[in-house]
């Protein structure tokens, strides 16, 4: 059982195809040490399970006995409504930029609401992709030294989850500021944005919109970029698919 907190319910940690067991296991007792079990791994190069990972953890265990294996960055996160991405370089997206404070403040917000949070860390020899961020709704970076920016995966994990524990006792005892009126809907999860922007993308492809062919990947990067930037409803996405259905439609009657 996770130990108690002030503040109830926890953010998803994400390991996106982390290289190396004992990170993961590293990872895993990081997490442990403020009360966090969700861990999410995303294709580990060795392979899961992992005994090294396992060695590596060191009573910590319990969290890689209850951590999930995914194929993809999207499965990961689908049930997640808000999530954040840790990289310590300019990526050249467009997102909202935290501190890590400040990121686990709102995530604490968000999960007090009722709302599911991921956060993703990137493998260690070089973090993550574009592709990944893309899925995310803002960017986590850590002041580092600018000479030196690497940070080991464990240690931003542990860095991540301090503020959490942090964030999660003060925001329980304060007064939210702001909150969003939602009108009888529920905040979009992450794999029904994923599912929104593969339907325009598949026929934005047959449309011929991504042209030439050498930017193409970079047009669909922004494209994603821009789906997670948008607070969305369930309803939203539903009437997004019903825009691109229609004009599908309109198009096939040729009026």
């Amino acid at each position: 059982m996770t130990d108690a907190l002030t503040y109830s319910g926890e953010p998803a940690f994400v390991l996106v195809r982390p290289q190396m067991g004992e990170n993961i296991g590293a990872a895993a007792r990081a997490m442990l040490n403020f009360g966090l079990q969700r861990m999410h791994v995303v294709s580990p190069r060795d392979g899961w399970p992992s005994e090294r990972a396992v060695a590596m953890a060191s009573g910590a265990g319990r969290v890689l006995d209850d951590a999930q294996l995914h194929s993809s960055v999207a499965d990961a996160v689908g049930d997640c409504s808000f999530v954040f991405a840790t990289t310590a370089r300019q990526r050249g997206l467009t997102k909202p930029v935290f501190s890590p404070e400040e990121a686990m403040r709102e995530a604490a917000r968000r999960i007090g609401r009722g709302e599911k949070v991921g956060v993703l860390f990137g493998p260690e020899r070089a973090g993550l992709e574009n592709e990944d961020i893309a899925v995310a709704n803002a960017i986590v970076t850590v002041p580092v030294n600018p000479a030196f920016p690497s940070l080991n995966l464990a240690q931003c994990v542990l860095l991540t989850g301090y503020e959490w524990r942090r964030a999660s006792e003060a925001v329980a005892g304060e007064i939210v500021p702001q909150t969003t009126e939602m009108g009888g809907a529920d905040w979009a999860e992450t794999i029904e944005v994923e599912k929104l922007a593969e339907h325009y993308e598949d026929r934005l492809a047959q449309a011929g919109f991504f042209f030439p062919e050498t930017k193409a990947a970079h047009m669909k990067i922004n494209l994603r970029n821009l789906w997670s930037r948008m607070p969305l409803t369930r309803a939203d996405v539903q009437m997004l698919h019903g825009v691109m259905r229609q004009m599908v439609r309109w198009k096939e009657r040729g009026e």
